[in-house]
């Protein structure tokens, strides 16, 4: 570990920027933390940073020494209503990458109308936990090869759980799946901590517009309001127009956004 001190500032009061331990920065003044910074690999490999300061200019201090001694492509997440952090970013040389929405989910059916939504014929859907994990997979990695193929997967919603390497299945028991006899078509997965997030909902490319996301949704919604939560989160890439209408069409609102930024 480099532990060597990153000194920047002029006179009794220099900002002393250290790394502490493996990917983590204290900037000290007068032997007092003034500042922190971090970085984070997520699940899908990439590698994310944050920084914590009072002042910019030792925001800008960390940001100097944490780039210096990082590789790229490095990423960071902010709230896009904080113009002052965005900002700091934008000067240690990171550009806006995507734009995604959080939208309030209502989960009571009379609010959303999915009272009375079904799957289509012939398709059930099969509830969180009772799920064959090998189908499960066959059509998570479907999906993912076909919004590859066409969208792109940054199209979706960023993954921030963590879950094994080299698998793209955080939990099963986190998943609900809408299925025909011999496969799944659809799936969608919900995971709470402190709130329900719906974290993925998709479908086949060759079954959509039959209404099974809407279905998938219906089913998880109601799950959560039985459960005694009035809303869920969902998060939406802002170029996914088709999620956006299938959100708000059910009366999700949009509440915030956040930017993720490279450099």
């Amino acid at each position: 570990m480099n532990t060597k001190p990153f000194t920047s500032g002029l006179g009794e009061n220099a900002v002393v920027i250290t790394r502490v331990a493996d990917r983590q920065w204290h900037a000290l003044e007068d032997d007092l933390v003034v500042g922190r910074g971090h970085a984070q690999r997520r699940p899908d490999g990439r590698l994310f940073v944050s920084i914590d300061a009072w002042h910019d200019a030792t925001f800008d201090r960390l940001a100097e020494a944490m780039l210096a001694q990082l590789p790229t492509p490095l990423y960071t997440v902010v709230d896009e209503a904080d113009v002052e952090l965005t900002a700091g970013w934008r000067r240690a040389g990171f550009t806006i990458r995507r734009r995604e929405w959080e939208y309030v989910v209502p989960t009571d059916p009379q609010i959303t109308g999915l009272e009375a939504v079904l799957p289509p014929s012939g398709v059930t859907i099969v509830p969180a936990g009772q799920v064959d994990e090998g189908l499960l997979r066959a059509v998570d990695r479907a999906i993912r090869d076909e919004v590859e193929a066409s969208v792109g997967w940054q199209s979706m919603p960023a993954e921030v759980i963590p879950r094994p390497e080299g698998d793209t299945i955080v939990d099963p028991s986190k998943y609900a799946v809408a299925a025909a006899p011999d496969r799944y078509l659809g799936l969608i997965r919900v995971v709470t901590v402190i709130r329900p997030r719906i974290g993925l909902v998709a479908v086949r490319a060759g079954e959509q517009r039959r209404g099974i996301a809407r279905a998938l949704l219906a089913h998880a919604l109601g799950t959560l309001h039985r459960s005694g939560f009035a809303t869920a989160w969902a998060e939406v890439h802002e170029s996914n127009r088709a999620a956006s209408a299938l959100f708000e069409g059910i009366g999700a609102r949009p509440a915030s956004s956040n930017l993720e930024l490279v450099r």
